[in-house]
């Protein structure tokens, strides 16, 4: 776990964690697997579910709601897994158990539950202890469950987990949520398929093509997940707000790789000319601008050209 990053060891990390939940909440060990650090603000709470992988890979090493909480002074719960677990824990079960005999999310005006992928799964599970909240989930899997999703073929290393216990599967743990909005790529046919079992008539899905495998990784890139968890926090968000935050794909370079690859996989080089030029130019990126070259040369040859540039 955690080879590879930058600066300390895993245990002056976690002693950090516990440090701050001291100062501001609570830091609590749940097991040998998982930890729950808690900072306690006002009446809004944005829950996350992360691993510690993925928060020790921010330049800050903090968990992705800590930032958007503190800059509005709302309070945070963040679910950390030590590995790939999948929060399949009954230390982790009885954690949330506790927080529902304590009324604990009755405190908070505004709940929101967040996760992506594995932890996406969890988000969706557990947020079924705040009847109301609102649940963000990028790519998220509904169940590993050989019975149910016997079609995926991956993660089998993590199929002896169980999941037909409690808090089990993910898209029915959601039917007490206000509003759920799943954060897929449709062109990720197993990813597609765990979103289409989330489906409910509370639930937005919010299709974003061309993301590719890792869709955490880019909408972080693109640095719109602090947006939003905020405006989901502030009870703003819907389907229109996202493909507004969702604007930024058009500066990011690694979308707009994998878009002009299908368009040139899908046998359209007049569009992925138009793509590599506009790129190029707009961004100033030579790699594009030479792609753009020759695909109008290509074109030119079948007779083809491409319209005028329009005026600066």
């Amino acid at each position: 776990m955690l080879k590879g990053l930058r600066s300390s060891s895993d245990s002056d990390w976690f002693a950090r964690m516990e440090t701050l939940g001291a100062r501001e909440g609570s830091f609590t060990r749940l097991g040998n697997r998982h930890s729950a650090l808690f900072i306690n603000r006002k009446q809004t709470l944005i829950v996350t579910f992360e691993t510690a992988d993925s928060i020790r890979r921010r330049p800050e090493q903090l968990p992705l709601g800590h930032a958007s909480s503190a800059a509005r002074g709302w309070s945070h719960l963040c679910l950390i897994a030590h590995s790939q677990t999948w929060f399949r824990d009954p230390a982790v079960y009885a954690h949330f158990d506790s927080l529902v005999d304590e009324a604990f999310f009755e405190d908070f005006d505004q709940v929101v539950f967040y996760g992506a992928g594995m932890a996406g799964y969890a988000a969706a599970a557990y947020s079924v202890a705040s009847p109301g909240a609102s649940v963000i989930l990028v790519q998220p899997q509904a169940t590993l469950d050989p019975a149910v999703a016997g079609w995926d073929p991956r993660h089998s290393e993590h199929r002896r987990l169980c999941f037909t216990d409690r808090y089990g599967y993910a898209p029915d743990m959601t039917e007490g949520a206000a509003a759920v909005y799943v954060i897929y790529d449709p062109e990720q046919t197993l990813d597609a398929m765990h979103a289409a079992l989330f489906k409910r008539p509370f639930t937005t899905m919010l299709p974003c093509r061309n993301l590719g495998s890792d869709m955490a990784l880019a909408l972080s890139e693109m640095q719109i997940l602090p947006s939003v968890l905020t405006s989901a926090a502030a009870g703003a968000f819907d389907a229109k707000l996202f493909r507004s935050f969702y604007r930024a794909r058009r500066n990011h370079l690694p979308y707009l790789r994998k878009l002009l690859s299908k368009l040139e996989a899908d046998g359209r080089p007049y569009l992925g000319a138009l793509l590599a030029r506009n790129v190029g130019e707009r961004l100033n990126d030579d790699k594009f601008r030479q792609r753009a070259a020759d695909l109008t040369a290509q074109l030119a040859m079948a007779g083809v050209e491409l319209p005028q540039e329009p005026a600066r």
